[in-house]
């Protein structure tokens, strides 16, 4: 059987999106993928429709190393209106508790706060991406079924009391992967007696990529010029590199043996003691990951194919 022609190009890399709000994760990658004429596209971990920020988009070979972002640490700035509760605990549900807000000084939200930090168990929302039975629970929501989900441990690095207007509390939270923060104010709200829902959510950082570095789709837009006038210069030059979202790995350089066996799927026998290590050869060129077995010899994870 003849092979399927991809459309679009094989071009390789990642950027950082700042999504705008009400966009969902997968249209902003749609668009991100039309902009660059990419023959692949895919984000490393959805934002709600309500939340703005960091989205890192990758393009080509990079979406091979995208799970490696949706493990890692996220911050956010977020802001609750304490004294009313809504089924999905943003401002996009329907309220289903009211109840009035106590009086909270510094010290008692300080108090209350504290209780968040550090490895604490969430229970997901129904209206989330997570999975039942091959479908989103969200999906199981909207249809009034309530299916049990399995409570998880996530860790909150840091939380931090950044504004308190009654009703209006704004927090920045630092967390690992996992963590719902509709879910943390949810659950901030029952501590408090009164409930609380998120009205404005956004990702502030996802690892240690700089805030500097997001492009709105805008930007993109203004840097792509006219439509299909095929030169993609400009944005080309804003893509990071393809091995952006393994570079915490330790690397190792093969000469051409080496690179021909990785890519051709045999181990490799290299005096290393990480799990995993990026793959390089001595140009400088990314050739993919690979994956200390039980053997100790290093098997190709993820190999880069360049056409």
């Amino acid at each position: 059987m003849a092979r399927r022609s991809k459309k679009g190009r094989n071009v390789h890399g990642m950027i950082l999106i700042d999504k705008p709000q009400e966009l969902s994760s997968n249209r902003v990658v749609q668009v991100v993928r039309r902009l660059f004429n990419a023959n692949r596209a895919g984000h490393t971990g959805a934002l709600d429709p309500l939340a703005t920020g960091m989205l890192p988009v990758c393009l080509g070979e990079a979406t091979k190393f995208s799970q490696f972002l949706l493990d890692a640490d996220k911050s956010y700035r977020v802001t609750a209106k304490l004294g009313e509760r809504t089924n999905t605990s943003d401002a996009d549900g329907e309220i289903i508790a009211i109840a009035s807000v106590p009086e909270l000084d510094e010290a008692a939200l300080l108090t209350a706060i504290s209780q968040f930090k550090g490895v604490i168990t969430q229970t997901p929302s129904m209206f989330s991406a997570l999975k039942h039975e091959g479908k989103p629970l969200y999906e199981y929501a909207r249809a009034g079924i309530e299916v049990p989900r399995k409570s998880r441990q996530i860790e909150i690095y840091s939380i931090v009391l950044v504004d308190y207007k009654a009703p209006y509390l704004t927090l920045d939270v630092s967390c690992s992967k996992g963590t719902y923060i509709r879910t943390l104010v949810d659950d901030l709200g029952e501590l408090l007696g009164c409930g609380a829902h998120v009205i404005v959510l956004r990702r502030t950082a996802v690892a240690d990529y700089p805030a500097e570095q997001m492009w709105t789709l805008a930007e993109l837009e203004a840097l792509a010029g006219e439509p299909n006038a095929g030169d993609y210069s400009l944005l080309d030059q804003k893509l990071l590199p393809l091995e952006t979202p393994v570079l915490n790995l330790p690397h190792v350089e093969l000469e051409a043996s080496g690179i021909n066996a990785f890519t051709h799927g045999q181990p490799l026998d290299l005096e290393e003691t990480s799990e995993l290590l990026r793959i390089y050869d001595e140009t400088g060129c990314f050739w993919g990951i690979v994956e200390r077995k039980a053997d100790n010899r290093y098997w190709p994870r993820r190999v880069v194919v360049y056409e």
